[in-house]
């Protein structure tokens, strides 16, 4: 159910030249163990403006937009979610074209999802995502996805996280990652 969905996203937003890389639940399927996720999140390396182009290209796949005043809500949230109608999978798009952001989606892994090249965020990526977004979920999955995954790129992580620590207010990304990363070496 999930493949044809990923298939679809790939084929379409591929087609309509909109930059996209998988990130949340389906990134840790694939870099980490099974569990539970009912959505799909994928990153956009473009901006709201590209809003309208987005609503052409997954008419194709059909999805519908769930905000009735979609315009709205993507300006005040920078997300799109949608759902997949006969299925009932919510596709959660989400608008950035931050540096880093451009950066990740270049860096991402392609993945053959029933024949078709499907961009998911790198390992290093992923973790970066699930360290910002720092809930107990997502610290879990990082948990995971580093006993699985024992040659990332830590250098690169790091760096990302010490300047988003520079930037945030008193969050602290770096010193979570480390601490992580210094459990999953013990576990090893």
């Amino acid at each position: 159910m999930f493949d044809r969905i990923l298939f679809r996203l790939g084929v379409c937003l591929d087609k309509n030249n909109l930059p996209y890389m998988v990130i949340g639940g389906q990134a840790v399927l694939l870099y980490g163990e099974p569990r539970l996720t009912r959505d799909i999140d994928i990153t956009l390396g473009v901006g709201a403006d590209h809003l309208d182009r987005l609503l052409r290209a997954i008419e194709q796949i059909p999805l519908k937009p769930l905000p009735e005043d979609t315009s709205t809500f993507v300006r005040q949230t920078m997300v799109l979610p949608a759902l997949e109608e006969t299925t009932g999978i919510r596709v959660d798009f989400i608008f950035s074209f931050t540096r880093y952001e451009t950066q990740a989606i270049k860096r991402g892994n392609k993945v053959k999802i029933l024949g078709q090249d499907v961009c998911f965020a790198s390992v290093e990526d992923l973790i970066i995502h699930k360290i910002f977004a720092g809930r107990p979920r997502d610290i879990e999955d990082v948990r995971v996805v580093m006993l699985k995954n024992p040659g990332i790129d830590i250098r690169y992580i790091e760096g990302w996280l010490k300047e988003f620590d520079s930037a945030s207010d008193g969050r602290i990304f770096l010193r979570t990652f480390q601490s992580l990363f210094d459990i999953a070496k013990k576990l090893k």
